[in-house]
């Protein structure tokens, strides 16, 4: 049976021959039901307060809850975040190094052709001074040959030695030839 300030005043009891003084009786069911009635009105007091609370907690652990989920989602996404950069630099550096490569292979190829060409080109001067100092000797020999006809068919009589050492001085094939280059 549950007890209530009101049952608690309004209970009656059975007369008795010799039982307890009425009066101090129900002075003394006063009280209790008195102090049960701020019993129950504390105990209804706390238990809103409790429930406030529970409310309260349970509204703090969602937030927590939120919080954590916040946190560990942001923490993965700074570790994908700092994952992926180290990625990509390592990725840039790997281009970097390619490129490199491929330009210093580069350079390394034109240097070769340069020198290439510039062996070319001493091959080719060598031939053409060569060719020219032949040129330039054939025709010192046909002048020769052709002053030495002319001397003959004029039926002179010239010394050869100095004509030679004329012509000689006159046609210089290595002198010509430093001229022209």
């Amino acid at each position: 049976m549950k007890f209530t300030p009101f049952s608690i005043k309004n209970q009656e009891f059975s007369r008795a021959v010799r039982g307890f003084d009425k009066d101090e009786v129900k002075a003394y069911l006063e009280k209790l039901s008195d102090e049960v009635e701020r019993i129950q009105n504390e105990n209804s007091k706390l238990t809103s307060e409790i429930e406030k609370m529970n409310s309260r907690i349970e509204q703090y652990q969602r937030i927590e809850k939120n919080l954590q989920t916040t946190l560990l989602s942001a923490q993965e996404s700074s570790t994908k975040a700092v994952e992926s950069a180290r990625k990509q630099t390592a990725l840039l550096i790997k281009e970097s190094e390619l490129k490199a490569s491929q330009i210093i292979e580069e350079a390394k190829e034109k240097a070769n052709e340069i020198r290439d060409a510039v062996l070319k080109l001493r091959e080719e001067k060598n031939l053409l001074v060569a060719k020219l100092k032949a040129m330039v000797e054939t025709q010192s020999s046909l002048i020769e040959i052709s002053f030495k006809e002319r001397i003959v068919d004029e039926n002179h009589e010239i010394d050869f030695t100095s004509a030679k050492k004329d012509l000689d001085s006159k046609i210089n094939a290595d002198e010509i030839l430093e001229k022209l280059l």
